[in-house]
């Protein structure tokens, strides 16, 4: 399948890019090398892939378009959330209740991947634990309820604490709420530095990285052939793990992801009491609508708030103008403060919102990551370890929970499928005015 080359590009312009660690250059690809695994993009999936990879004894070399954590890996709003998926109960009658219960545990266990790879090699990335649902209306507060009854089922050792009407200042200084769930073992972090010491503890675990070097073609068979512009790679086995950038290589997979925008602003600089004032346990926050609103503090004190998903495949022509009325809404107290930076990029949304882990039907030896829905920090590392151990053969069952729930192609082709799901969502957020 061939693919347009992308132009060489630096990270985009964000507060993650401006406040980044130290962005080291890897080379593009040049010539024809050889290797156990070829991973096409490194973001989160396609570094933790490596990583899992390089750890169980296979030579691996990750091919990036760009630069590490380009994508969304690398602008996203920072929220580390337990759980993967939307209504796993949807798929009992495909993987039974024991089945669905794993997958519970395993978006459990997805947060602590992260955290055991942060402590392990010290990644410096702001890590902050505390995390808040926000209700909006009653029924959101009866819901979060039921949650907390069956994460404590399940085992959660976290601290969960429901959060009253009445208390809710103590954490977010704002009346847009009616109650809330805290979760102490969820949190945030800076997105960007830690897929950048990924990128490195990957390289230090012997994997090869190339900047850069889109993929234009790939020769599929029992030998996979990976082509850039200036060379190619040669593996047994290739995994896909580019999310809403996939385009146009692999149009079977394409069709069951769907990029959508998400965009986020930082203020300048808050002082200490302004700060404590907005979130005053210094939480990630998240409201319930379909539209929804997401924001946090980063390390030096800028409010960092994002939200406004968009299926249509056009993004806002300012994004400030367009994210600033949103932010006002919550903190009408920020209205003479500066924003410093606004950024947006493409998140992947699958038709039921279960991550799409799998291996393509017709190759078994081309394995893929992708559609995480707007939770993909986590779900991304679980993502890692799940292919780790399905192509090492150290561990299949796991995989394969999620490799057999069929997902749906996007109906309407590339060009249709944005707007008719931009009308379906539309509905969604009709029926959250009732």
């Amino acid at each position: 399948m061939s693919a347009p080359v992308q132009q060489p590009t630096s990270h985009t312009a964000s507060y993650y890019a401006a406040s980044s660690l130290p962005q080291p250059e890897y080379p593009p690809l040049q010539g024809e090398l050889t290797c156990d695994v070829c991973v096409v993009g490194g973001g989160f999936s396609g570094l933790n892939t490596a990583i899992e990879l390089a750890e169980r004894g296979l030579s691996v070399i990750v091919l990036e378009a760009r630069k590490m954590g380009w994508g969304a890996s690398g602008r996203n709003g920072g929220q580390l959330i337990r759980g993967v998926g939307h209504g796993l109960d949807q798929f009992a009658s495909i993987l039974g209740n024991e089945g669905v219960r794993q997958l519970k545990l395993m978006g459990l266990e997805a947060v602590d991947i992260v955290r055991e790879r942060i402590e392990r090699h010290n990644i410096a990335c702001d890590l902050t634990w505390g995390y808040c649902d926000l209700a909006n209306k009653p029924r959101d507060l009866e819901g979060f309820a039921e949650d907390a009854e069956e994460l404590r089922s399940l085992g959660y050792r976290h601290e969960l604490r429901l959060v009253q009407p009445e208390q809710m200042h103590t954490v977010v200084g704002s009346d847009q709420y009616v109650g809330g769930l805290i979760d102490m073992g969820s949190g945030h972090l800076h997105p960007l530095n830690l897929a950048l010491g990924e990128a490195a503890v990957a390289s230090q675990l012997g994997v090869t990285l190339f900047e850069q070097s889109a993929v234009t073609r790939i020769d599929y068979g029992p030998q996979v052939r990976v082509h850039t512009a200036s060379g190619s790679v040669r593996a047994n086995t290739l995994v896909l793990g580019c999310n809403a950038y996939l385009n146009d290589l692999n149009p079977t997979l394409g069709g069951k992801v769907l990029p959508a925008g998400s965009y986020i602003i930082a203020t300048e600089p808050l002082s200490d009491a302004k700060a404590r004032t907005l979130l005053p346990q210094n939480m990630a926050v998240c409201d319930q609508r379909v539209a929804l609103d997401y924001y946090r503090l980063s390390a030096d004190r800028r409010l960092l708030f994002g939200g406004a998903c968009h299926y249509s495949g056009r993004d806002p022509q300012d994004i400030a103008a367009y994210m600033r009325p949103k932010m006002l809404k919550v903190f009408p107290q920020l209205a003479d403060v500066r924003i410093d930076y606004q950024w947006g990029g493409m998140i992947g949304i699958g038709a039921n919102r279960l991550p799409q882990i799998g291996r393509l039907p017709d190759q078994p030896n081309v394995y893929f990551a992708q559609a995480y829905s707007g939770h993909g920090l986590n779900a991304t590392h679980l993502a890692g370890k799940l292919l780790g151990e399905a192509i090492s053969g150290q561990q299949s069952g796991r995989f394969d929970l999620f490799a057999q729930v069929p997902h749906i192609t996007f109906p309407g082709g590339k060009h249709l499928r944005s707007p008719l799901l931009a009308l379906g969502m539309l509905w969604h957020r009709l029926k959250e005015l009732v």
